[in-house]
């Protein structure tokens, strides 16, 4: 499994519109090929802070996301309304080894 969490800080007057473009980018890429995760999450101390953790079965799965439009579109929208570039941080996920788990 290949997991990236992608850290990010978004300027405060743009927050709603990176949760709202977020949200697009997030539902098209959980049914992409390959795809086990795309999970969204905000820090409640700092509501400009995000991670997104992406996992895929594979990276060259990973690197297929990064060719959608989708994703494409996403990465150019939201680019002016971060305070800093985006830090994706990359792992081999151990468990649960590959298998989508739901809750």
């Amino acid at each position: 499994m290949h997991v990236t969490l992608v850290h990010v800080q978004v300027k405060p007057d743009h927050v709603d519109e990176f949760i709202a473009a977020t949200r697009l980018n997030h539902e098209a890429s959980i049914v992409e090929a390959g795809n086990l995760r795309f999970d969204v999450l905000q820090s409640p101390e700092n509501p400009g802070q995000f991670i997104l953790y992406e996992a895929y079965v594979s990276a060259e799965d990973a690197a297929s996301h990064k060719q959608t439009a989708h994703y494409l579109i996403w990465r150019d929208q939201v680019a002016d309304w971060m305070a800093e570039p985006r830090q994706g941080i990359r792992y081999n996920g151990l468990f649960p080894n590959g298998v989508r788990n739901i809750i």
